[in-house]
């Protein structure tokens, strides 16, 4: 069935199908329509799950961190400082290693108050132990909450799936809704290992020491730091995983495919733009147009930001004499976090090149600062005629000062 809807209707009907068990909710703009629709699910019948209404984000992803514990497949949302106010229970979700699902509609984080979009929030949070995947249309999206339920539930990590506020949550796009029985054979119920039952009370994430130690059944037990590693090396694992997932899910819904990235017109580019989100199809009308200039430029939409998949990036980059990174967040005091991700991959993983590409960075669109089609153009080529060698370094698009 196709339909003409929202992100976030798209969100939530992509919860609804997936059979989340619990929703736990709070509002925050631009996230809350999302958390209405499955609201009207639950009340109407559609969607049998219990709809927690709390009274703030921290206790929305407490939570779920509660019914994820208890063996129910858990959901929320949110957007800004209301995920920057969860940044305990965030750790917490992770170190815990439940398989929660979180859509994060990427908003600006105050202060000063903003409540347009760019990437900052979701950001902020790379070094939490979550799963990020960032989507680009409203397919996307709906399609990413049943592989992220998936995803999260066979390597047993949090997963946030990331979408721009207003630019996809509010904006109307026709997509597709599968049937309930073709996402019930490509995702199962979930059957956690171990789950809290009052019939068999249990201690879960107690202070753990710093070395291994045997346990009050005689069991050696893992110290913090085996607990860090082993979550590291799941994380880099989830790679590989994502892969297998998006395999599936082509084969059971016929479209997919791009478990890390997509790209447009790069088979044969000098010169290849790396981005996130709704800002890399904007990019593509550039992409044509420095095409009919002559300038072989295209262009790589990261959609697996962490675990990072550097050495597929890397590769994807391989044939490249330069690259621009265009992105809505900024690490303060260096550069733009995706920038120095793509660096450091191109460093590691060079290959058998001998010399690796350029990378230039731009800043752009920070809450929700109109991205206009010819700056981006004008940015992009100015870079690519020069190979590189004029302006090295962060740069703005958009800034009036």
């Amino acid at each position: 069935m196709h339909i003409i809807e929202s992100g976030n209707v798209a969100a939530a009907q992509g919860v609804k199908l997936s059979r989340a068990q619990v929703i736990a909710a709070y509002p925050i703009t631009p996230q809350t329509p999302l958390t209405e629709k499955l609201s009207e699910f639950i009340e109407s019948g559609e969607m049998d799950a219990q709809y927690v209404p709390v009274e703030s984000e921290h206790s929305a992803l407490a939570v779920c961190i509660a019914a994820s514990s208890t063996g129910a497949r858990a959901f929320t949302a949110t957007s800004a400082n209301g995920l920057l106010y969860m940044h305990e229970q965030i750790h917490w979700a992770a170190g815990a290693r439940l398989p929660l699902v979180m859509c994060v509609v990427n908003r600006g984080v105050g202060a000063p108050w903003t409540i347009w979009n760019d990437h900052q929030d979701s950001i902020s949070q790379r070094d939490t132990g979550w799963i990020q995947i960032y989507v680009n249309d409203h397919q996307q999206i709906i399609d990413g909450v049943i592989k992220a339920f998936m995803l999260a539930e066979e390597v047993m990590i949090p997963v946030m799936l990331c979408y721009d506020g207003y630019l996809l949550s509010h904006t109307y796009m026709p997509f597709e809704v599968p049937g309930q029985e073709q996402v019930d054979a490509f995702l199962p119920p979930y059957k956690p290992a171990y789950a809290l039952d009052p019939a068999h009370p249990a201690n879960l994430n107690t202070v753990t020491l710093p070395e291994v130690r045997v346990d009050a059944k005689g069991r050696t037990a893992h110290g913090y730091m085996e607990i860090r590693y082993l979550l590291q090396e799941d994380m880099q694992g989830a790679i590989k995983v994502m892969s297998r997932v998006e395999e599936r899910f082509k084969e059971h819904f016929g479209r997919g495919g791009n478990p890390h990235y997509e790209t447009y017109r790069c088979e044969d580019a000098r010169f290849i733009a790396v981005s996130m989100g709704s800002l890399s199809y904007h990019l593509r009308e550039v992409i044509d147009s420095l095409r009919d200039d002559g300038i072989k430029a295209g262009i790589m939409s990261i959609h697996l930001y962490r675990p990072f998949p550097a050495q597929v990036i890397a590769q994807g980059l391989e044939g490249a004499e330069g690259v621009v990174v265009f992105e809505k967040a900024l690490s303060y005091g260096y550069e733009g976090a995706l920038c120095s991700d793509v660096k450091a991959a191109l460093y590691t993983f060079n290959g058998s090149r001998k010399k690796r590409p350029f990378v230039h960075n731009y800043i752009l669109g920070l809450g929700g600062r109109e991205i206009k089609t010819t700056d981006l153009y004008e940015a992009f080529k100015d870079t690519c005629l020069n190979n590189g060698k004029a302006d090295v370094g962060l740069k703005w698009i958009g800034l009036k000062i």
